[in-house]
């Protein structure tokens, strides 16, 4: 598992694979269902209920896309601290660093006198959320399972931090060009996607993950959608057994040679006969921020690609 290291090129992600192949779902807060809020008030992914009538002006952000979000909603200024790896925009580079998945300065994060913590629930260990929870201060939890969460997201930390006027017509982009995607390859033909996320062991996504929404939208299958892990182990065999047109990846590697070019070495698979191992830009695709949306219109194109080359090779 700890060889897992590089992927999604930040330790919190690790957090994340680490936490759900090993099947601990304890160790990860599950969503509660949407409900509606009373005026004046947010609830976060968690069910819980959060004042809104008093902007938040000093934030703490868990997670690098979270740092994202907050940006994007207009609230980059008010980000006192945030764990490291948050890189974007270019800003946030400096902003003071409060740890990381494996520790986090208590002390710092009181020094910083955040009256909000925004938190991955995905990402973030029990005893963190224990830690954070004893601090008295206001915990906002963030989960997205589908991209149609990321611009609601942008909505309620908008509206948790009074920037609506910047939040609400970026979560309106958002929307627009996720609905244009979805309509552009609504009716394409469906093309079969092994998603590689690390290499030795091979690690992929199931059914339930974000990225597999994102494979959706492109008119991509999830050949391992089934799978009851959310970021299960696969086999070589396996993936030759099930035979994928495409494989998808980042640019992640253990070792030179690695990454999706070990496909190289397996030409009776349908994806290296058809020229489809194809890269994507983790940064984009793999942290559910607003440029997932981004990311997420480049791997269409790759899967669009894939159905070119299966009409080339027939």
């Amino acid at each position: 598992m700890m060889r897992a290291k590089s992927f999604l090129r930040d330790r919190w992600r690790q957090r994340a694979l680490a936490c759900i192949a090993a099947g601990a779902l304890s160790c990860c807060a599950m969503a509660a269902p949407a409900r509606a809020a009373a005026p004046g008030s947010v609830h976060d992914d968690a069910g819980h209920l959060l004042d809104a009538r008093r902007p938040a002006r000093r934030i703490i952000s868990m997670a690098p896309h979270l740092t994202e979000l907050l940006f994007a909603a207009g609230g980059g200024a008010r980000i006192v601290g945030a764990v490291n790896y948050s890189d974007y925009p270019a800003q946030a580079l400096a902003i003071p660093r409060i740890g990381d998945s494996d520790q986090i300065d208590v002390e710092r994060i009181l020094a910083l006198q955040p009256d909000l913590i925004v938190v991955w629930q995905d990402g973030s260990s029990a005893r963190q959320v224990a830690q954070l929870q004893r601090l008295g201060i206001p915990l906002f939890f963030s989960v997205s399972h589908a991209l149609e969460d990321i611009p609601a997201s942008l909505e309620r930390l908008g509206a948790l931090m009074g920037t609506v006027d910047v939040a609400g017509p970026a979560a309106v982009r958002l929307r627009e060009r996720l609905a244009a995607l979805t309509a552009r390859y609504a009716h394409r033909a469906p093309v079969r996607v092994f998603y590689q996320i690390w290499d030795r062991p091979l690690y992929t996504l199931n059914g339930a993950h974000i990225v597999t929404d994102a494979l959706r939208i492109c008119g991509a299958v999830n050949v391992f959608a089934d799978l009851k892990p959310a970021a299960p182990m696969v086999s070589i065999e396996a993936v030759l057994q099930a035979d994928p047109e495409v494989v998808i990846g980042t640019s992640e590697s253990s070792a030179p040679g690695g990454g999706i070019d070990l496909w190289q070495a397996y030409p009776v698979l349908r994806a290296t006969r058809q020229r489809n191992l194809m890269r994507v830009d983790g940064n984009l695709l793999n942290r559910a921020g607003p440029r997932m949306i981004d990311g997420t219109a480049a791997l269409c194109e790759r899967v669009d690609a894939a159905r070119r080359h299966r009409s080339l090779t027939r």
